[in-house]
């Protein structure tokens, strides 16, 4: 059972299950690229009666023994609920996009479509995404498809993380 912290906004208790630090592994494919494997770190904090929950991810390619071979990617971010089954995320990247994702919460499931991209001159092509959000039997786990450097919507990660902190307060 999860527990709701007594500060947390109401209109974030649907989010409640995406609440500390998660870390595990995934692969990454795509066809302007060489399939590989990566390992990540996701927090999601909360502000004490603020109405959204913040959100960091960083990731690392892995060699085929599960050793660090470089940094990957990062974003940052708020998840921002909308009722009892909306959500709005912002997402912020240091290679040059921020998106804006719309999406539905189902129980301990979260699915997002961009509604918007937008990057800066310097950016590869990037043009939407879709991620899908689950917890299942304790891990999160998700799916991302993109549209990018001239290809169709498509696979490109997906990971199985696990929670090795609980809920916390965002740091002021």
């Amino acid at each position: 059972m999860i527990e709701i912290p007594s500060d947390l906004h109401p209109d974030c208790v649907p989010l409640v299950w995406l609440l500390g630090r998660w870390e595990g592994a995934g692969v990454g494919d795509y066809p302007t690229i060489e399939a590989f494997r990566f390992g990540q770190e996701v927090q999601f904090t909360y502000v004490p009666g603020k109405p959204f929950l913040s959100y960091q991810s960083r990731s690392w390619i892995l060699d085929e023994d599960g050793n660090l071979v470089q940094p990957a990617a990062r974003e940052t971010g708020y998840w921002r609920p909308q009722g009892e089954d909306e959500v709005e995320v912002l997402l912020t990247h240091p290679t040059g996009f921020v998106e804006i994702y719309i999406g539905r919460i189902e129980s301990a499931r979260l699915e997002l479509a961009t509604r918007g991209v937008l990057k800066t001159e310097t950016a590869k092509d990037y043009r939407s995404g879709h991620r899908l959000y689950g917890l299942v039997e304790g891990r999160l786990m998700y799916v991302y498809e993109m549209a990018a450097m001239g290809e169709d919507l498509q696979p490109h990660l997906s990971a199985e993380l696990q929670r090795v902190e609980g809920a916390s307060q965002a740091a002021d």
